[in-house]
């Protein structure tokens, strides 16, 4: 009777999985008093289903099954064997639980995932049937590679078709923005790689990008701050911005005088990152003096005698040059440069011959004897003060001056004569009075062809006052001795000119006396 009693009340036996709930005192605990049951008596037990609704995650969350009632797919008392929960993984629609299948999710075998070892509860892991307890992140399944320093929404990153590469990672939208050269970097060359917890890790998160010396090298040393960016660009190093404002003081050779106006690429010629040579003007300039100033093979540097504002000054002084190998002195103190040191194809500094003659014409034509020249210069007889100062001693000549001969200038001798273009004075004379003075003899005087002045003539007037009458051919005795001179000596005048005739061809008496 106690049978037919249960068989009336109960519609049969449950499944194994609720046949702990068998009996009349436990009816009550699914089925309210009118013998429905409703969904809340269900989840009060299936906490684990309760849950994941108020998280409105997974299957049972979904829109098409959270409004339906729990005993539309899970009915009982049907036996024991009876599967109460009617699930075909092969056609099961995961898109309708909080994970959907992409990428090799949607080719992995349920099995893969839903395994006790990655159930998120003990209670799951118990349960082998389940399809429950599992995360739906990533690191649930997977190995954390960057072990936690990127958080566990692995989607922004990475796609189901592969982890690598991070295809869905955009720089942009990181802390450091990749733009020019960046953009073609290797992401290892940043984000280096490196052994943390024993395991292989690379760095993506904490990495020193504050300033651009974080990763590279600065070229400049800190002279110009660690802002590169104030001319440098991503796009290259070798691109730069914003010349105009550039202190070029701030290098090791601050831009001066004429240097001011240079174009930049005149002295950066294989870039403007490049580094050009400046110790020596001629690092950047050409030699205009074609070595003319190297010395034991070292070339003089262009700074000794001019200055950055100009090539066409020079701070070549006297003083400098009293202690070359040409001292300046009296008028050449005063002469320009470009006077001596005259340019042809180039200018001529280094001058080797240092002869007056040099840069001086010569004016006497050689005429002057090698010999009466001390050093054989010009010096012997003038100096740098003035050329007409003459301190010539003639007493080393063959011609002494005596007499009226002192009180005479030298050009009433030494006369100028026209040769070719020049005008020449000539000081290479014959010492003989005819030289200069006219015969006014006519020859009466001459021996062997040379004129006998100094026989009579002395060197202060033309008296003669050294011919004595008797020691020629017709001694003055008697009263010869008192005649005067013309009495006896008369002007003539024939082929030779008009003189006086002192000399007869013969001596008679008849010849004055009639």
């Amino acid at each position: 009777m106690c049978a037919k009693l249960s068989a009336q009340i109960s519609p049969g036996d449950l499944s194994t999985a609720h046949s702990n709930l068998e009996g009349m005192s436990n009816c009550t605990k699914c089925h309210n008093i009118g013998g429905q049951v409703r969904n809340n008596e269900c989840l009060a037990c299936h906490t684990e289903i309760s849950q994941l609704q108020k998280e409105n995650k997974g299957f049972h969350s979904s829109s098409d099954v959270r409004s339906k009632s729990c005993i539309k797919c899970h009915s009982e008392h049907h036996g024991r064997k009876f599967r109460i929960v009617n699930f075909n993984p092969k056609t099961f629609d995961h898109s309708k639980t909080s994970f959907q299948l992409t990428g090799k999710h949607a080719q992995t075998d349920c099995f893969k995932c839903h395994t006790p070892d990655l159930m998120s509860d003990a209670k799951y892991k118990k349960n082998k049937g389940t399809f429950l307890g599992l995360k739906a992140t990533c690191v649930s399944c997977h190995q954390d590679s960057h072990q936690g320093s990127l958080g566990n929404a692995c989607q922004n990153c990475h796609e189901g078709d592969s982890f690598r590469p991070a295809s869905k990672f955009k720089h942009n939208s990181a802390k450091f923005d990749l733009t020019g050269a960046h953009q073609r970097v290797d992401c290892a060359k940043c984000h280096a790689v490196e052994t943390r917890n024993e395991k292989r890790f690379q760095k993506f998160k904490g990495v020193e990008f504050s300033s651009c010396t974080s990763c590279h090298q600065d070229f400049h040393k800190g002279k110009f701050g660690d802002k590169c960016s104030s001319c440098h660009v991503t796009e290259s190093f070798h691109t730069i911005k914003n010349l105009t404002n550039f202190d070029h003081a701030k290098t090791n050779y601050p831009l001066l005088g004429k240097h001011t106006n240079v174009d930049c690429k005149a002295c950066h010629k294989n870039g403007l990152n490049t580094k050009p040579k400046f110790e020596k003007c001629i690092n950047c300039h050409s030699d205009y003096h074609q070595g003319e100033f190297t010395k034991n093979g070292t070339q003089a540097d262009c700074a000794v005698c001019h200055s950055i504002d100009g090539f066409n000054s020079t701070s070549y002084t006297i003083e400098r040059h009293i202690k070359s190998n040409f001292i300046l002195t009296g008028a050449h103190l005063a002469i320009p440069c470009q006077s001596c040191h005259k340019k042809t194809e180039k200018w001529n500094f280094k001058i080797e011959k240092r002869e007056c003659t040099d840069c001086h014409k010569d004016i006497h034509g050689g005429s002057i004897p090698q010999k009466l020249l001390t050093g054989k210069t010009c010096e012997s007889c003038h100096t740098t003060e003035k050329w007409k100062s003459v301190t010539f001693d003639h007493n080393t000549t063959k011609f002494l001056l005596l007499g009226n001969h002192q009180k005479q200038s030298c050009n009433k001798c030494h006369v100028r004569n026209e040769i070719g273009n020049r005008l020449i004075i000539s000081f290479k004379r014959k010492t003989e009075c005819l030289e200069c003075h006219n015969d006014v003899h006519a020859g009466q005087f001459t021996k062997n062809g040379i004129e006998l002045c100094r026989s009579c003539h002395q060197f202060n007037n033309w008296k003669p006052e050294l011919f004595d009458h008797n020691k020629t051919s017709f001694p003055l005795d008697g009263a010869h001795s008192k005649v005067s001179c013309n009495r006896c000596h008369k002007q003539v005048v024939d082929e030779k000119g008009k003189y006086i005739k002192y000399k007869f061809g013969e001596v008679r008496c008849a010849l004055c006396h009639s």
